[in-house]
């Protein structure tokens, strides 16, 4: 049996579930190894590491610039990776990546992983964008390896020679952890109880057709122009909902209008940040999602297994999370097509059926959390 020690470093403990949910169980039983989370604290982040099993790692790693929490943050990982005599080291995220990967290199440690989940300066201009392109160039140069988690990443981190192209490498046809298809994401395996509160407490009846999201309310993801087609459609058909599983951030804010459309509409029901957004997926007709800029859109996943239709727009790694006309529809960054779009699935439930049944047939045979992590063991060696 192998015996590594293994160092990942997040942000926020937000994402823990997502990008590696029982992941370190699964290898551990393969390998032997130890595995180690760093993330800037929180009750969470110690609650979930006996569950999960990891060693956590308290350090603070911040998601915006801070000259002075990041060199101290990288001096703590340097100083932890060599107590512990770390052989692997993880970054995630640009900002995680960029602390990371300093760290680990100053550390010595041999083999320094770096995943890139999206292309964090797509939609930015001027300055910011050459800072941020060159904060995610540092990660890439001294990383050994690069984890694209789709080929659109790939295509621009080669096209703007964010590392060396030899380094990159994508875990089966893109993600970066998988999801749980068997039982968390499985229709047929929900607690029908669980739905039924739910469906109380949001006051969802039977009868009506609900349009949901799942993620942060931010304008980044499109969440503008949906409450835009929200205003049409609700007074075009009768009994609709809008189902937004998530909070409204202040980082990349939405516009006052649609803060005040959400707030104040009945039929709108914002849950704020939910733990497990799983059983919502439940209630939804439809999963819509009409993004700027993704890495690899996991949510569209989970929709999919769900037996959900994805409403998705082309945004950098969208394309590989759907398949066109069977799993779901592309969606422009517009909210006249996303009302087009969405009334196509109002006006034919049969093709709802199907794109639901086909998308959780597609994500069972290639984006299973096992299969994934099946490769990462083949391919990044822990």
């Amino acid at each position: 049996m192998e015996n590594k020690k293994i160092l990942h470093i997040i942000t926020i403990s937000f994402v823990i579930n997502h990008f590696f949910g029982k992941q370190f169980k699964y290898l551990r039983k393969k390998t032997n190894n130890d595995y180690y989370l760093g993330c800037t604290p929180s009750e969470e982040f110690f609650q979930l590491s006996n569950s999960l099993e990891y060693t956590p790692f308290p350090v603070n790693v911040t998601r915006n610039i801070s000259p002075i929490t990041d060199l101290v943050a990288i001096y703590k990982i340097y100083k932890f990776i060599k107590k512990n005599k770390i052989e692997t080291v993880v970054g995630h995220t640009p900002k995680g990546g960029m602390v990371t990967m300093i760290a680990a290199a100053i550390a010595g440690a041999q083999d320094r992983v770096y995943f890139r989940h999206g292309i964090i300066y797509e939609t930015s201009r001027g300055f910011k964008r050459l800072l941020l392109k060159n904060i995610d160039r540092l990660s890439g140069t001294l990383a050994t390896k690069v984890v694209c988690v789709s080929h659109s990443v790939k295509k621009i981190s080669e096209d703007d020679h964010l590392n060396a192209s030899s380094k990159n490498i994508i875990l089966g046809l893109g993600t970066c952890n998988g999801i749980d298809t068997e039982n968390k994401f499985n229709p047929e395996k929900q607690n029908a109880a669980l739905i039924a509160d739910i469906r109380r407490d949001l006051k969802i009846n039977e009868g009506d057709f609900v349009i949901g999201y799942v993620g942060r309310l931010v304008k980044d993801k499109g969440i503008n122009e949906l409450t835009e087609a929200w205003n049409v459609l609700k007074n075009k058909h009768q009994n609709l909902k809008l189902l937004l599983v998530g909070p409204i951030e202040e980082r990349d804010a939405i516009s006052e209008e649609s803060k005040k459309i959400i707030r104040n509409d009945p039929n709108i029901i914002n849950t704020g940040f939910v733990l497990n957004a799983a059983p919502y997926f439940n209630v939804m007709d439809v999963f819509v999602l009409p993004t700027y800029r993704e890495g690899f859109p996991t949510v569209s996943l989970e929709a999919s297994s769900m037996k959900l239709p994805v409403l998705i727009t082309k945004a950098t790694g969208c394309t590989e999370s759907i398949i066109e006309d069977q799993t779901g529809l592309f969606i422009k960054n517009d909210s006249e097509d996303i009302i087009n779009k969405i009334e196509l699935y109002i006006k034919n439930p049969e093709m709802k059926k199907i794109h639901g049944s086909n998308g959780r047939t597609f994500v069972k045979q290639n984006f299973t959390e096992t299969k994934i992590w099946d490769v990462i063991h083949e391919k990044l060696g822990y």
